[in-house]
């Protein structure tokens, strides 16, 4: 089998990190992304003409048409496409600021869509390929302190199982990937926090009470395994924990919707 063409972007640290060296330790071809080329000189170094380093702001639209038709003129194809880059931001929906908010989903879901629409035209005329879309069990869950956050992964998840079922019939498979915890730089150097006013001065951060953060290096494999597979799932979770987390979450979600049925079906009307 040939080697396969990926294009991943936030390739500098954590996820996009390990997926990168599991593509390019599988004998795959990498466009590589990242906001500073510098922290992918090690790549380059290690994997030579395998890897494509590309400096690449996902904010800027046509930063992104440009580093996609870079890519795609380089390698001459394009096979599985992660989106990738983001960060976390903490704080109060209170007290998030505008430009932080703004900031979040322009780099958590509209880079996500800039780089969805700039590959979808190649992975069409190719007769397939495959999309990961990042997301996280905070796409489906969510907790104090980080609404903005949530915000743009739960934008995610409806943008892309939409996209599915949009690109399903030009032989485009789509995958949500929902880590759990994990030991990324998530909560560190990478994350924005919002400057808390007096009435959440002592709210509680995000929690993490009896979670088992996972390690990063063991999904590298999990990803290949899904941009192998040939009926890939829609969605699927990384990580111990997600599952139970689930079940927790739409339990109560059911249970909600079951005990306030009388009223909706008040509101149907005739």
């Amino acid at each position: 089998m040939s080697a396969k063409v990926w294009f991943i972007t936030g390739t500098s640290r954590g996820f996009g990190r390990v997926f990168a060296q599991a593509a390019l330790e599988a004998g795959d071809l990498v466009a590589a992304t990242a906001r500073n080329t510098q922290d992918l000189e090690d790549l380059a170094t290690k994997y030579g003409d395998s890897v494509l380093p590309l400096r690449l702001d996902i904010t800027d639209k046509q930063a992104v048409e440009d580093a996609v038709a870079t890519a795609h003129e380089h390698f001459g194809r394009l096979d599985v496409v992660v989106n990738n880059a983001g960060y976390g931001l903490f704080g109060a929906v209170e007290d998030v600021t505008e430009a932080q908010a703004r900031r979040q989903l322009d780099t958590n879901f509209f880079g996500t869509l800039w780089v969805t629409q700039a590959v979808l035209p190649i992975l069409r005329a190719q007769g397939g390929g495959r999309i990961l879309q990042m997301s996280s069990i905070a796409g489906i869950a969510s907790w104090p302190m980080l609404g903005l956050y949530h915000a743009s992964k739960w934008a995610i998840e409806g943008m892309a199982d939409s996209l599915a079922q949009e690109v399903a019939r030009f032989g485009i498979h789509v995958t949500i990937v929902e880590p759990g915890p994990y030991r990324t730089d998530w909560r560190g150097s990478s994350a924005v926090w919002a400057a808390p006013s007096e009435p959440y001065a002592e709210a509680s951060k995000p929690p993490s009470a009896g979670w088992a953060p996972g390690d990063p290096a063991a999904t590298g494999d999990a990803l290949l395994r899904i941009a192998e597979e040939p009926e890939p799932p829609r969605r699927v979770f990384l990580g111990a924990s997600a599952l139970e987390t689930a079940r927790e979450v739409y339990a109560d979600r059911i249970s909600t919707w079951e005990r306030w049925d009388g009223l909706a079906k008040s509101a149907q009307g005739n």
